[in-house]
C-alpha cells in the first residue's frame, strides 16, 4: 500500500505528501508538557496527547522527538533552539518552513519565535 503524511499547505490546507515505507515506520511528536507523576516518575506528554515514561533527561517543552511507531522508543531529539529548521503549525504562517532566528522570552504571557525562510524572509 501507499503511505502518506498529511501536511498543512501555505493556503493552511491539508495536503497529502506520499512517503515510502521506511519514512512511514517513524512520527515526528511536540513535547507539550514534561512532569512528574506519582511515584516521581518523569513523563513527557505529546500534541497527539500521547505519554511516554521516564524519557532522556535532555528533552525540554518544546523540543520535538522522532517516534518509531513499530517499538514506542524515542529515536532521536530534535532541540527547538536557535538554528533549527522548524515548520509552522497555526497562524498566519501555517505551512511555511523556516529556521529559527531567535525566541523573544515574555514570562507570564506567549513567547514569539522569529523565523527566517530559504527567501531571507523574516515572520
Amino acid at each position: 500500500g501507499e503511505h502518506f503524511r498529511m501536511l498543512w499547505d501555505v493556503k493552511g490546507k491539508y495536503m497529502p505528501h506520499s512517503i515510502d515505507e521506511k519514512e512511514a515506520a517513524f512520527k515526528l511528536c511536540k513535547i507539550v508538557a514534561k512532569s512528574i507523576g506519582p511515584n516521581k516518575v518523569p513523563y513527557i506528554v505529546t500534541h497527539d496527547g500521547r505519554t511516554i515514561r521516564y524519557p532522556h533527561p535532555d528533552i525540554k517543552k518544546n523540543d520535538t522527538i522522532k517516534l518509531n511507531l513499530n517499538t514506542g522508543d524515542i529515536d532521536a531529539i530534535l532541540k527547538f533552539e536557535q538554528g533549527a529548521d522548524v515548520y509552522i503549525t497555526k497562524g498566519n504562517s501555517v505551512g511555511r518552513i523556516g529556521i529559527l532566528s531567535h525566541i523573544e522570552k515574555h514570562p507570564g504571557s506567549f513567547d514569539i519565535a522569529h523565523v527566517r525562510d530559504s527567501r531571507g524572509q523574516h515572520f
